[in-house]
C-alpha cells in the first residue's frame, strides 16, 4: 500500500508493479499528480505546483523522463535571467558578473578573489550556517547583492539558522576561471546540467505523470481521504472513515505532518520533533497574456521591494502549445508562511500586486494584455533547513522505521527534491525493498 499518488508514489507504484508486487496508491485528491497536475482553462495550460522542467545530472534518471513523454516533448535551451535593478542579468549570477553597474562589478570579483585567497590562506574558518557558506563559497560581494537576499526571499528564513548540509551538488561550487572569464566579459555557462532541458509539448508537467501511471492506473484510489492507520498482527490497517483496507506493507509519500496524524499512540518526543520541522507554502499566479512575452525561460527576483514573488516563469516559452494562439502566459510565484504577509492577502489582491510589478519590469507592455488570470495555493511546497532539522527528522525516521512504515519522497522523507531527486528515491526504495 503507498499513500500519496504524486511523482513520488506514482513512480514508485510502477517500479513495484514491474517487479511484480501487488500494488494500491490511495490518494486524498480527486486526481492524481501532487505538485505535478496542470490545469488547463481557457487554453491556457499551467503546473499548479509551480515551474517544472525535466533535467537532471543522473542519466538513468533522465532517460526514464524522457521515455516516458516518447514524442511529446520539446527540447529548450535556457535563457534564464536574475532582475537586478532593473536589468536582466544572466544565470546564475556569477556567470552575468560584466552586465553588472561597475561599482558591483568590481565589488563582487575583489571580494570573491579576497575570500579565495583567504580560504587558500585557511584565515577563514569553516562555515557553521548557510549564510557563513554562502559568503565563504561566493565571497561578500556575491553573497550580499544575490545570494542572501534572493536566498532569505523564498525561504522565509534569516540564513544564518539555516543547516548548510543540503547545499552540496544543489548550489555548485563556481569555478574560479569562469568568475574570472565572467567578470571580464567572456561568455560562461553555469550548471551545465540544466542549459538544455525538456518540457511536454501538450499537456503541461502532469502529462509526464500520465505517462508514467499508464501500466497502474487501475491500482490508483482518489478521494481517498485516510484517517488512521495501525498495526495488527502484522497487517496494516487503513481507515478512511467510511471503510477499513489491509495491506501486508505500507508506505508513505505523504507529508510526515500528515501521516503522524493518522498514527495513534506516537511518542511525544516525536510529536514535537514533527511540530518544529519548518516548511513554506506557495502561491502560484497565473497569467495569460495577449501577444508575445520576452523570450525567457525563468527569472529570480532577489529585490524585496519589487514585489512578494521571488521567481517568474514563461511556460509559453517552453511550450507554445500552452498558450492559444497569439497568446502567451506567465507563472509567478511567492512562497509563504502562514501568518506573514502574502498568506492574508486575499488572492485577487495578490494578482493585482503581480501585474503592477510586472508592467514595471516590463514583461508585460500593459494590464489590459491580461486576458486570464487566477492563482492557486499548496500548502507544503519547500523544505526548510533550519539548525535543528537534522536531529528532528531523524527523530521522525528512526520512529517510522520502528512501525514499518516506509518514507519516500519530498515531504514524506521531508527533503528538498527536484523530480529527478523523487524518482531517483522511488527507484532505490523499490530496488532496496
Amino acid at each position: 500500500m503507498i499513500l500519496g499518488a504524486g511523482l513520488t508514489g506514482i513512480t514508485l507504484a510502477r517500479l513495484l508493479h514491474e517487479k511484480g508486487d501487488e500494488v494500491t496508491v490511495l490518494e486524498r485528491e480527486k486526481e492524481y499528480g501532487g505538485l505535478c497536475r496542470s490545469m488547463t482553462e481557457k487554453g491556457f495550460t499551467f503546473d499548479i505546483g509551480g515551474s517544472h522542467i525535466i533535467f537532471s545530472r543522473d542519466e538513468q534518471v533522465l532517460t526514464f523522463m524522457r521515455d516516458a513523454l516518447g514524442n511529446n516533448s520539446r527540447q529548450n535551451k535556457r535563457n534564464t535571467k536574475i532582475f537586478y535593478k532593473g536589468l536582466f542579468v544572466k544565470y546564475p549570477f556569477e556567470n552575468g558578473l560584466y552586465e553588472l553597474p561597475k561599482d558591483d562589478l568590481y565589488f563582487c570579483i575583489n571580494e570573491f578573489i579576497k575570500t579565495l585567497i583567504a580560504v587558500e590562506k585557511g584565515e577563514l574558518p569553516q562555515p557553521s550556517n548557510f549564510r557563513e557558506w554562502i559568503n565563504y563559497t561566493f565571497g561578500k560581494g556575491i553573497a550580499d547583492l544575490y545570494m542572501i537576499p534572493y536566498n532569505e526571499k523564498i525561504w522565509k528564513y534569516p540564513t544564518e539558522l539555516m543547516s548548510m548540509h543540503w547545499v552540496d551538488g544543489r548550489i555548485p561550487r563556481p569555478p574560479i576561471e569562469e568568475v574570472i572569464k565572467s567578470a571580464v566579459g567572456i561568455d560562461t555557462e553555469g550548471y551545465t546540467h540544466q542549459s538544455v532541458f525538456s518540457y511536454p509539448l501538450r499537456g503541461g508537467i502532469e502529462a509526464m505523470v500520465r505517462e508514467i501511471a499508464k501500466p497502474i492506473e487501475e491500482n490508483i484510489q482518489t478521494g481517498i481521504h485516510v484517517s488512521s492507520v495501525r498495526n495488527e498482527d502484522g497487517k496494516f490497517i487503513i481507515n478512511d472513515g467510511i471503510r477499513e483496507i489491509t495491506a501486508g506493507r505500507l508506505v508513505s509519500t505523504i507529508p510526515v505532518q500528515e501521516l503522524l496524524l493518522c498514527l495513534d499512540s506516537v511518542p511525544k518526543p516525536v510529536r514535537k520533533a514533527c511540530s518544529e520541522l519548518k516548511y513554506n507554502s506557495i502561491a502560484c499566479i497565473f497569467l495569460g497574456i495577449k501577444g508575445k512575452v520576452p523570450d525567457i525561460s525563468w527569472m529570480y527576483i532577489p529585490e524585496k521591494e519589487l514585489g512578494l514573488f521571488n521567481r517568474i516563469s514563461l511556460p509559453s516559452n517552453y511550450s507554445p502549445s500552452v498558450a492559444p494562439p497569439g497568446n502567451s502566459s506567465i507563472l509567478v510565484e511567492i512562497t509563504y508562511r502562514e501568518g506573514d504577509e502574502a498568506s492574508a492577502m486575499p488572492d485577487r489582491d495578490i494578482i493585482d500586486h503581480v501585474v503592477r510589478a510586472l508592467e514595471k519590469m516590463k514583461i508585460i507592455k500593459k494590464r489590459d494584455d491580461v486576458v486570464y488570470s487566477s492563482l492557486m495555493r499548496q500548502k507544503y511546497a519547500y523544505v526548510i533547513y533550519d539548525l535543528d532539522y537534522l536531529r528532528n527528522i531523524a527523530t521522525i525516521k528512526k520512529y517510522c522505521a520502528g512501525r514499518g512504515i516506509g518514507l519516500v519522497g519530498r515531504f514524506a522523507e521531508f527533503e528538498y527534491l527536484n523530480m529527478d531527486g523523487c524518482i531517483r528515491n522511488a527507484m532505490n526504495f523499490a530496488w532496496n525493498l
